[in-house]
């Protein structure tokens, strides 16, 4: 131990006990702003985000050490003095009784923290000390700093007070998506701290993790009290944002706990709906224990009642857990046509053991009106399906096996009961994919797909029995050779399906209401398929422009795919439940050329910087073997989605019989040295003589600028595809996390209808600890035309609440 000289006698023993008694006085002042600096956090956490749910306890018979990766390590001080040992600095050492004095500039220096004092007296028989005149305390694994002009300590009691506390604290961020943080540390004041058997308390103070002498906000209140490692508590406590009082509370509490999870209240939220009227919420969260808990918030619409919204969270072991959540309204205002409804989705997972899981996503909405009107965003606004599967499977080698549980809703319009229901009550899967088989040195690839299930298909128009049974099996063997240049891969297949119920013989795909019978329809096909790769032009560039790379190669492949299917002579009678029963005689040949520009960078990374493609399809069977056919007189043309038909486009081009597909075009730029991406598909039906279906659409981002821009513009018969001419828009500025200014715009156009169907304008303004943000909303869909005002209000590293969901914004 090393120490300067001193005026008066220093005994070497009661020195060395001074010090280990002062280490032990160091420990205690170094708990008091890390546990204070704790306080922020309160309930402002379960706003937005919750937290995480615990797995349940692990066997006692196991014993795990996971490794801490957000571990620590003491900043290197080459310095520094041994392990129990202390660097003591002073003017003047003294000892007089028991009493032990250090005067002028005292140092007091361990290997993991520092203590200075102006003046530090010590008394070895009572165990008191006291320090005065700029106490300052500085732990250097931790990163703490404190502050105070006077400090009392007990070492016997492990009681003190601490008077005028500063100080500050860093922490380690963990960030989460969408998260704003900051890395400042923790700062904290009060004008007086005390110690009481394990139990501190912070008189007059605040605490807040911006910038000072001018931050952003503070948490003031006239007491903090804290169990370390347990809880804290601030009472009668004010939110201040520069300077202006937001919001008082009487009681914050907030968990220490290693497992912080805690019920209570969340802070309320308001805003305004042109089409509800006047909102305002309240929730409250309920740790039920380590593996469950439920959140439920309540929103009041003025001029539509209670809506609700709750969310059950559970993990029944570390392999499966689930995701509950309902929202519904009774509208007991009707100002509007009533719109009540209820949407239920859930999610679930869980890992069965010997290579089987289960997986389930259920989403079921009572009626699409309830859904149109309160529905926060556009795309879900217009999506008017739902789909829900269940399945258990499990995958060996090239081998694999799922039981499938399936409810698939189209909902036709707002209309109650106009829809199309498709279940499976359940179907079982088994897939073999490609296994090699040599044969004489040539190569054979066998696989199957099997599935057996029970159905039921129900709308306006029919309805079929509660079980449907179906049987399938379709068996493939490939093998592959070369002719020259020319790779040749044929393929052949049978399929047998047996279907319970049918439509009447030559009754329309559309069958009416009454036409399905109960009698055993049997499906078997021979199917052929030749896929012709024909040899390929290339060309290197060597020095092409900078911005296109180091090098440059022109490609172009050329191939044509010859499929023949045969045997599907009952079209017409099958009930069509998913894409298994859509397959329908053919003899077509399909070509495709495609043009790319492969660009490689200096690093000798290669990407496809420009992509273009052609396909088109000629038909031998204009009509599919029966399954298409012109309307007889004074009858209506119906549109036909078949196999043929969805391999190639996504818009549905048959309404008649016909000799040739529309030709599809893609044409892609993906410029890896250009921070743009842009496509454009076109059909262009020959049979029409003009595009009839169009999709362009470019994004990029440069710097903190961004931009996304889509239209699409169908012109075909509305027996196919309704016409439409849409563009959709989205510019902004920034992120959510960026700080400083950030902008967002979106917007929705119909040309047709001339109508802006939505569009929102977001603000957020991000400080170095906080952040804000507006938005302002207006959708146009269906009866409604609705305009709505949504803010949060985020504090770095905990989380945000208000109106605006994480969801709904533009970032």
């Amino acid at each position: 131990m090393g120490r300067n000289l001193s005026s008066g006698p220093v005994h070497g023993t009661n020195v060395s006990f001074f010090l280990i008694i002062l280490k032990r006085f160091c420990h205690e002042l170094s708990c008091v702003p890390v546990i204070l600096l704790l306080l922020i956090s309160l309930d402002l956490n379960a706003q937005i985000f919750r937290p995480p749910l615990s797995s349940p306890e692990p066997d006692a018979t196991t014993t795990t050490v996971p490794a801490n990766p957000n571990h620590k390590v003491s900043p290197p001080r080459p310095n520094k003095p041994d392990k129990d040992y202390y660097l003591i600095d002073s003017v003047e050492q003294e000892v007089v009784g028991h009493v032990h004095y250090l005067r002028g500039a005292v140092r007091v220096e361990s290997t993991d923290m520092l203590l200075k004092a102006d003046e530090i007296d010590y008394n070895e028989e009572t165990g008191a000390f006291e320090a005065r005149g700029h106490v300052h305390f500085e732990h250097f694994a931790r990163g703490e700093k404190i502050d105070c002009d006077r400090a009392e300590y007990n070492e016997q009691s492990e009681e003190g007070k601490f008077y005028n506390v500063t100080g500050s604290a860093p922490y380690q961020v963990v960030a989460r998506k969408g998260l704003l943080t900051t890395q400042n540390p923790f700062y904290f004041q009060g004008k007086w701290a005390e110690r009481l058997n394990g139990h501190y308390i912070l008189y007059d103070g605040f605490i807040t993790d911006c910038l000072i002498p001018r931050p952003w906000w503070i948490l003031k209140g006239p007491r903090f009290d804290v169990i370390p490692e347990d809880h804290a508590i601030a009472r009668h406590s004010w939110f201040y944002l520069r300077g202006v009082p937001l919001f008082y509370t009487p009681y914050f509490y907030k968990s220490l706990q290693k497992k912080p999870r805690k019920s209570g209240f969340l802070v309320p939220n308001f805003g305004n709906s042109s089409l509800h009227g006047k909102d305002v919420g309240l929730g409250y969260f309920w740790a039920i224990n380590r593996s469950f808990d439920l959140t439920y918030r309540g929103l009041y619409y003025s001029m539509a009642g209670l809506a609700h919204h709750a969310e059950l969270r559970g993990k029944l072991s570390p392999k499966t857990d689930f995701d509950l959540t309902v929202f519904g309204i009774k509208d007991t205002q009707k100002v509007v046509p009533d719109d009540s409804g209820v949407r239920i989705t859930l999610r679930a997972r869980s890992d069965l053991g010997n290579g089987w899981e289960a997986r389930g996503n259920v989403d079921y909405l009572s009626n699409f009106a309830f859904l149109q009107d309160f529905a926060q965003s556009f795309i879900e606004a217009v999506s008017s399906e739902t789909n829900s599967v269940g399945f258990v499977t499990k995958h060996v080698s090239d081998f694999g096996v799922d039981f499938v549980a399936q409810r698939d809703v189209n909902f036709q319009s707002t209309m109650p009961g106009d829809i199309v229901e498709i279940r499976k009550l359940p179907e079982v899967d088994l897939i073999k994919r490609e296994h090699e088989i040599d044969f004489e040195g040539l190569p054979f690839w066998y696989s199957f797909n099997a599935s057996a299930g029970l159905l039921d298909r129900s709308q306006l128009l029919f309805e079929t029995r509660q079980f449907v049974q179906r049987l399938d099996f379709a068996p493939h063997i490939t093998t592959a050779f070369r002719w020259g240049a020319i790779q040749i891969i044929p393929t052949f297949g049978v399929r047998e399906t047996e279907y319970g119920e049918s439509f009447l013989p030559n009754g329309p795909g559309s069958a009416p209401q009454g036409a399905v019978t109960g009698q055993n329809l049997l499906r078997s096909t021979r199917d052929l398929t030749v896929d012709i790769v024909l040899p390929g032009l290339e060309r290197v560039y060597d020095k092409p422009p900078k911005w296109m790379g180091a090098k440059l190669k022109h490609v172009i492949e050329p191939r044509i795919e010859y499929k023949y299917v045969d045997g599907v002579d009952n079209f017409n009678e099958i009930i069509r439940f998913d894409e298994n029963d859509l397959i329908t005689d053919t003899n077509q040949v399909e070509f495709s050329l495609t043009n790319r520009l492969l660009s490689k960078d200096k690093n000798g990374t290669v990407s496809d910087f420009v992509t273009w493609q052609l396909r088109y399809a000629r038909y031998f069977d204009p009509t599919f073997g029966g399954a298409v056919q012109n309307p007889l007189p004074g009858q209506v043309a119906q549109r036909y989605v078949i196999d043929s038909s969805i391999d190639l486009s996504g818009f549905a081009f048959i309404d008649g019989p016909r000799n040739y597909s529309p030709v599809v075009s893609v044409f892609r730029i993906q410029p890896g040295t250009l921070p743009i991406n842009f496509e454009w598909r076109t059909d262009y039906d020959p049979l029409r003589h003009q595009i009839v279906n169009s999709s362009v659409g470019v994004d990029g981002r440069i710097q903190k600028y961004f931009w996304s821009v889509h239209h699409a513009d169908v012109h075909t018969d509305p027996v196919l595809t309704p016409s439409a001419n849409q563009v959709g828009m989205q510019v902004g500025y920034g992120n959510p996390n960026a700080r400083g200014w950030n902008y967002g715009f979106n917007l929705n156009y119909d040309f047709r209808a001339a109508q802006l169907l939505f569009w929102d304008l977001q603000v957020t303004k991000n400080t170095d600890c906080c952040g804000f943000s507006v938005q302002y909303r207006r959708i146009a869909v269906g009866t409604r035309d609705d305009t709505q005002i949504e803010a949060a209000f985020s504090i770095s590293n905990i989380g945000t609440f208000g109106s605006l969901k994480k969801q709904d914004s533009i970032f």
